[in-house]
C-alpha cells in the first residue's frame, strides 16, 4: 500500500478510498477520448475532506483532478494521480424566496436545479446539452453554455458569488464579508498580484481590447482573462478567474447564480435553405431579434437524422449543400409569442428558403424538432465502426464569417477523409460543432487526426481569429494550442495566474496549459469490441443520474467501460485478473436491470441487456437446469415461496422482526406481507367481461401485516364495482411471464414461460367471435414484458380509461406519495398514473431524488444494498403530510414500505378506498 493511500485512509472513511482495479478504471472514465487510470479514487463529502485529500496528495507529490459528473469532452476530468470525486454531500440547493438567486453545491445535476426552479418561472443561465447529467461543479469549472445561453447567461455572466478551496487549504466565500476580510488579511500578496496583473492589462490598450474582442464570441480556451478587464476588485477578479478554470486553480465548493427567466410559451420552426450562405444570411438578420435559439445544421447533419419520424417530407429531397435552421422563440404570454414568430417569419421572407417558414406551438411537434437537433451527435456515434471513437469538437467564429467558415470546415473534413463528418451549432454565437469518427489503433490514424487538428487550429486562428474552444473547455485536447490562439503575451498571463494559485502544480496539471506540443495525442482511449449490445456506447455518462446502482458499485457507462477492458485483455490473451474477479458483483449482481439507462442514452443502449446476457453465461448447466424446472413447475416455485414467507414470519415472532432483518443481511424486509394465495375463479354474473391476471408477485405476497386486503381481492372488487365481469386464466398459479428468469439471464427458459402464459391468456380472453376481451395485469413490469406479444392493459392505464368513468370517487384530503415504476417510465405511462392518483387525492407528492427503487424484481431480496442505496434519499420517512404511498409493482412497494415505515400499496388500493361510497360494505 502506498504512502498516499495510507494517508487518505487516515482522513477519509474506508468506503471513500477506492483502490480496486475495476472501479479505478471505471470511475476514471469520462466522456472524452482520453484514458488515464487514477492511482486512487477519493470520494469527498465535505470541504474539510476535500482539503485533507489535496493536502495528502501534495505531501505525496501526486496531482489531484476534481471530478463531478465526468461528462466533459476534452480530457479535463481524467488523471493517473488522485481522482477526487465530488460526493452527494455536495448536492445542495438553496433557492432565494423569490427564485432570483440559487446557491448550489457542485454535486447538483443541472437539470435537477432547473426542475426545482421551475415553480418560480426561473432557471440557471447555462444550458449545455448534457444538463440532464452534468453537475454544477463541471458547468462552472468549464463555463459551459448551450443552445440558448449565448455569452450573456453563462456562469461567468450570471455569477453572484462562490466559495472556493485553494490548493493551500484556504477557503474563501466571496458572499461572506467575514470570510473576505480574513482572506484579504491572509492572502494580501495574491490579491495584490491579481490587481497588478489587471492594471498591467488595462494599461496596454491593444491587449485589453484583444481580450474584450476574444470574449465577444464564445471562448473557453485558456483562463477567463476577461476578469482582468471587467473588474477592479481582486476578489471579483479571483471569483471570475475560477469560472472556466477546469479545476486547475481551486475547488469550487459552492456557486451562487443569478437565475434567469424561463418563458413558458415557446414556438419552434425548422426552416430549410438551399445553401449555407442563405442560412447564414438569415442568422445575421435574426441576431438582433428576440429569438431564444437558432441552430444551424448542414446537409450531412440533416442526412444523419432524416429518417426520424415526424420530420417534414422535404428534408429527404434536399440538394447537397443545403442547410437548415432550427429557430425557437419564447415569450411570457401567447400574444407576444405570436408577435415574435410573425416578426421572424417576415424577416426570413427576404431570404431564399426551401418551403415556407412555419412555427409550431404544439409541444410534441417542437419536441420532435429538438430531438432531431440533439440526435445528430449520437447518430454519428451509433453508425461508427466498432473500435472507433466519436469526436465532437467545438469552435467559434465571428458570426459575420459563419457561412465561409462552415464551408471551410466542410472542406477540411472531406480533405482529411472524414466523409461521415457533420456540422451543426449555435448559429447566433457563431459556435459550430463538428462530429467525426476516429480510429486511434494505428500510428497512421493518429497522424491523420493530428494533421486534421493542426489544420483546424490554423484555420480558426489564422483566418478568422476565432475560438478553438467555444464551450467544451480547453482540457488536454486544446492545451497545446492555447498559445497559438492567444499569443505569447496573453499566455504568459495565464501561466502567471496558474503559478499564483497552484505554485506546486498539484491541481490538474496538463489541463489548460502544457509544455508538451503533442499532449493531445497521448493517452488516447481504446474502445475495443466488447459486445454487440453495447459497442455503440460513446461513454457520455448521460445514463448515470437514472441508475440506482450509481455510486454504490457501477453505473451503466462504468459497467461498459469495465467489460470493454476485460474483453480487450481477453482478445489480447492477457489475464483480466482482479477485473474479472470483481466484475460479477459490481457489474452484474448490482444491476437492477430497470432499463432507465436506455431512456437517457443518446443511442438507446440498455445496459441491463448486457447484464442479463453475462448472467446467463455464468449460470452453467445447473443454473439452466434449475431455470428449466422452474419454468415447467412454477406452481411449485410459488408454493415454496409462500412457505418461505410463512417460515420467515414464524422466525420473526421468535426473534423479532428487526433482529430477523439483521440476521438475514437485510433480505427480510419488515414489515413483510403475509403469504398470499391464488384467488378462486369469480362466480359468473352480469357485466362486461374482462380477464384479470394477478401477477405472480401479487399471488405470492398476500395481505399486509396490518390486515389490508391482498391485491387480487382489491382488483376483483374494483372490477365488479365498476360493472365488469372478471375472468381468471385457467391454472393461474402455474403462470408467470418469465421476468424472474429473464433477469437472471435464463432467456430461453423465460421465453417458454412467456409463451405458456400468452397461450393461457388468449384462451381466457377468447370472446367467441375471433377476438379478445380486455386483459388486465396488475404489475407494470409484467405488462411491459407481454405487451409486444399480446394486447394487454397495465392496470393504471385500464383504470384511467375504463374504471374511472364508472366509479364515483371521494378524494382523500391528505397527500399521497407517488412512485412511478421503471416499466411505466419506459412505456410513457407516467402521466396516466399521475392523473389516476390525482383523481383520488387532493395532493400528489413525488419522492424527491428517487427514480428506480432498486428492487429489480427479486434483486432487492438477494442484494438488499441495491434497494437501500436507491432509496437513500428518503431517509426513513415520507414527505410531510403523506401517510401512504402508491406504486404499480408489488416488490417495489415492499421495499418502499420497509424503507419509509409507511404503507406503499398498489394504486388499486387507493382507487378502491376512494370509491367505497358506492357500496354499503367496504372491503
Amino acid at each position: 500500500m502506498s504512502r498516499l493511500i495510507r494517508a487518505l485512509r487516515r482522513v477519509l472513511p474506508a468506503g471513500q478510498v477506492i483502490t480496486d482495479d475495476l472501479r479505478r478504471l471505471a470511475y476514471g472514465t469520462d466522456a472524452s477520448f482520453y484514458r488515464l487510470v487514477p492511482e486512487v479514487v477519493a470520494v469527498v463529502e465535505s470541504e474539510s475532506e476535500a482539503r485533507d485529500v489535496i493536502a495528502a496528495a501534495a505531501a505525496a507529490g501526486r496531482p489531484v483532478t476534481i471530478r463531478a459528473a465526468g461528462t466533459s469532452l476534452s480530457g479535463q476530468a481524467v488523471t493517473d494521480g488522485v481522482l477526487m470525486l465530488i460526493g452527494e454531500g455536495f448536492a445542495t440547493c438553496e433557492i432565494a424566496p423569490d427564485g432570483g438567486r440559487v446557491r448550489l453545491g457542485p454535486g447538483m445535476v443541472g437539470g435537477e436545479v432547473n426542475a426545482r426552479l421551475a415553480r418560480f418561472g426561473r432557471k440557471i443561465g447555462p444550458d449545455p446539452a448534457s444538463i440532464g447529467a452534468c453537475k454544477i461543479g463541471g458547468i462552472a469549472a468549464n463555463n459551459a453554455s448551450g443552445m440558448c445561453c449565448g455569452t450573456a447567461q453563462n456562469s461567468y455572466r450570471t455569477l453572484a458569488g462562490l466559495r472556493v478551496l485553494l490548493a493551500d487549504g484556504t477557503r474563501l466565500d466571496t458572499l461572506d464579508p467575514a470570510s473576505v476580510a480574513l482572506f484579504r488579511a491572509s492572502h494580501g500578496g495574491l490579491l495584490a498580484e491579481l490587481a497588478r496583473l489587471a492594471e498591467t492589462v488595462r494599461a496596454d490598450p491593444a491587449l485589453a481590447e484583444r481580450i474584450r474582442r476574444k470574449f465577444r464570441i464564445k471562448n473557453t480556451t485558456g483562463y477567463s482573462l476577461n476578469a482582468l478587464v471587467d473588474f477592479t476588485d481582486p476578489i471579483d477578479i479571483l471569483a471570475h478567474l475560477m469560472i472556466g478554470s477546469e479545476g486547475t486553480l481551486g475547488f469550487l465548493s459552492s456557486i451562487t447564480y443569478h437565475t434567469v427567466a424561463e418563458d413558458p410559451f415557446k414556438a419552434s420552426a425548422l426552416v430549410f435553405f438551399p445553401s449555407i450562405a442563405a442560412a447564414c444570411q438569415a442568422v445575421l438578420l435574426l441576431k438582433p431579434e428576440a429569438v431564444a435559439a437558432v441552430e444551424l445544421l448542414d446537409r450531412a447533419a440533416l442526412r444523419s437524422v432524416e429518417d426520424k419520424p415526424g420530420l417534414p417530407a422535404e428534408i429527404r429531397g434536399l440538394a447537397d449543400g443545403a442547410a437548415a435552421l432550427l429557430i425557437e422563440v419564447r415569450a411570457p404570454d401567447r400574444e407576444q409569442l405570436e408577435q415574435r414568430a410573425v416578426r421572424v417569419a417576415a424577416l426570413l421572407g427576404g431570404v431564399e428558403t426551401v418551403g415556407p417558414v412555419a412555427f409550431a406551438t404544439d409541444p410534441a411537434v417542437c419536441e420532435t424538432f429538438w430531438k432531431v437537433r440533439k440526435g445528430t451527435f449520437p447518430s454519428v456515434g451509433a453508425m461508427r465502426r466498432t473500435g472507433t471513437t466519436v469526436i465532437i469538437e467545438d469552435v467559434a467564429f465571428p458570426v459575420e464569417s459563419l457561412a465561409e467558415a462552415t464551408l471551410d470546415l466542410q472542406a477540411l473534413l472531406v480533405g482529411h477523409g472524414y466523409h461521415e463528418g457533420i456540422i451543426f451549432g449555435h448559429a447566433l454565437e457563431g459556435n459550430l460543432h463538428f462530429v467525426f469518427t476516429q480510429d486511434f489503433s494505428t500510428p497512421a490514424e493518429i497522424e491523420r487526426y493530428a494533421g486534421f487538428m493542426d489544420a483546424v487550429c490554423r484555420l480558426v486562428v489564422d483566418k478568422y481569429d476565432g475560438s478553438l474552444k467555444a464551450e467544451h473547455g480547453t482540457g488536454r485536447n486544446m492545451a497545446p494550442f492555447v498559445e497559438l490562439e492567444w499569443g505569447r503575451q496573453a499566455t504568459e498571463l495565464m501561466r502567471r495566474i496558474k503559478q499564483l494559485f497552484d505554485p506546486h502544480g498539484v491541481l490538474n496539471p496538463g489541463v489548460i496549459l502544457t509544455d508538451d506540443p503533442h499532449a493531445h495525442l497521448h493517452h488516447l482511449k481504446p474502445l475495443p469490441p466488447a459486445d454487440d449490445l453495447v459497442d455503440r456506447c460513446i461513454e457520455c455518462g448521460f445514463c448515470e443520474p437514472l441508475c440506482p446502482s450509481h455510486r454504490l458499485t457501477l453505473s451503466p457507462r462504468q459497467r461498459i467501460a469495465g467489460w470493454r477492458e476485460i474483453s480487450r485483455r481477453d482478445a489480447a490473451g492477457a489475464p483480466a485478473g482482479m477485473l474479472a474477479r470483481t466484475y460479477p458483483y459490481f457489474g452484474l449482481d448490482t444491476c437492477a436491470d430497470c432499463g432507465l439507462c436506455a431512456t437517457a442514452c443518446p443511442v438507446g443502449i440498455d445496459t441491463g441487456a448486457l447484464a442479463r446476457r453475462l448472467r446467463g453465461r455464468r449460470q452453467g448447466k445447473l443454473g439452466h437446469a434449475l431455470g428449466g424446472w422452474a419454468a415447467a413447475h412454477f406452481g411449485g416455485v410459488a408454493a415454496l415461496s409462500r412457505l418461505g414467507l410463512g417460515l420467515g414470519h414464524g422466525a420473526g415472532r421468535l426473534v423479532g422482526q428487526s433482529a430477523l432483518s439483521r440476521l438475514s443481511g437485510g433480505r427480510w424486509r419488515a414489515p413483510m406481507p403475509r403469504p398470499g394465495r391464488c384467488p378462486a375463479a369469480p362466480a359468473e354474473g352480469a357485466g362486461d367481461p374482462v380477464v384479470y391476471v394477478p401477477a405472480c408477485g401479487s399471488r405470492i405476497f398476500g395481505p399486509s401485516e396490518d390486515g389490508t386486503a391482498s391485491q387480487p381481492e382489491v382488483v376483483l372488487t374494483l372490477l365488479r364495482r365498476a360493472g365488469y365481469r372478471p375472468r381468471l386464466p385457467e391454472r393461474l398459479d402455474t403462470l408467470c411471464c418469465g421476468q424472474m428468469l429473464a433477469s437472471k439471464g435464463l432467456a430461453a427458459e423465460a421465453e417458454r414461460m412467456a409463451e405458456t402464459m400468452v397461450a393461457a391468456l388468449r384462451a381466457a380472453a377468447d370472446d367467441g367471435r375471433g377476438g379478445l376481451v380486455a386483459i388486465v395485469i396488475d404489475a407494470s413490469p409484467c405488462a411491459a414484458r407481454l405487451r409486444d406479444r399480446l394486447p394487454v392493459w397495465d392496470f393504471p392505464d385500464f383504470a384511467l380509461d375504463a374504471l374511472l368513468p364508472r366509479l364515483r370517487l371521494t378524494r382523500k384530503p391528505e397527500a399521497v406519495a407517488l412512485h412511478v415504476n421503471c416499466s411505466l417510465r419506459r412505456s410513457g405511462g407516467e402521466a396516466g398514473l399521475r392523473a389516476l392518483v390525482a383523481a383520488c387525492a387532493e395532493r400528489v407528492v413525488d419522492l424527491a431524488g428517487v427514480g428506480c427503487c432498486g428492487f429489480g424484481g427479486d434483486r432487492g431480496f438477494s442484494v438488499p444494498a441495491l434497494n437501500a442505496h436507491a432509496l437513500r434519499t428518503l431517509d426513513g420517512t415520507l414527505p410531510a403530510g403523506c401517510g401512504q404511498g402508491v406504486s404499480t409493482n408489488r416488490t417495489c412497494e415492499i421495499g418502499l414500505t420497509a424503507t419509509t415505515g409507511q404503507p406503499f400499496r398498489s394504486v388499486a388500493h387507493l382507487l378502491e378506498e376512494c370509491s367505497r361510497d358506492m357500496e354499503e360494505r367496504p372491503l
